[in-house]
């Protein structure tokens, strides 16, 4: 079993038959380093899984970036929004690393409710957990001090710490780097 089968098995519990007919739609990709998966101003028509490699997902505000979220293998990548609302994104999604992907295209999406009886629920739930990571994010900033938010991130994915640069994870955490490297040299003497 693909890491993408565990996953929509491990999250949403279908059938080994409708498990089959939803893997059946995605396609395996490469996306380079470098690489954006779409950029800002444009529409994102895809969903992809993350096989291998990190993306990150930011805006530019004049010289200033500034990061949304830098995904990991083992997640879902795309720019829901742009997807179900046709509209253009707000991000800019780029490959940190080579990425290896599981995608699926509108057009394709589309057709999964005709294939799987029921994908709304399916649907509903995978959008309810995407709405709750992003709520458990918006109370981590609101209530969590800048080293409560490095802790939980650090207790979660240290790796993110060796391999994307740090100025990205201080932005993603809502913090200057210098902020970010106090934190940092404190946590390490």
């Amino acid at each position: 079993m693909s890491e993408l089968e565990l996953y929509i098995h491990r999250y949403f519990g279908i059938s080994q038959e409708e498990l089959t007919q939803v893997v059946s739609f995605f396609q395996l990709e490469e996306l380079p380093k470098a690489e954006f998966y779409v950029k800002a101003g444009r529409y994102c028509d895809k969903l992809s899984f993350i096989q291998s490699g990190l993306m990150r997902v930011y805006a530019s505000s004049g010289e200033k970036e500034i990061t949304q979220w830098i995904s990991t293998k083992g997640y879902f990548i795309t720019d829901l929004s742009s997807m179900q609302f046709k509209t253009p994104t707000r991000w800019n999604i780029q490959a940190l690393s080579d990425c290896t992907l599981y995608t699926i295209h509108q057009k394709e999406y589309d057709l999964l409710q005709k294939h799987v009886s029921n994908w709304h629920e399916l649907e509903k739930l995978f959008i309810a957990k995407c709405f709750l990571t992003l709520e458990d994010r918006v109370f981590s900033f609101l209530s969590m001090s800048a080293e409560e938010r490095y802790e939980l991130l650090f207790s979660f994915q240290p790796e993110l710490f060796n391999q994307v640069p740090l100025q990205y994870i201080a932005s993603m955490l809502g913090m200057t780097p210098e902020t970010f490297s106090r934190i940092r040299n404190k946590r390490i003497s």
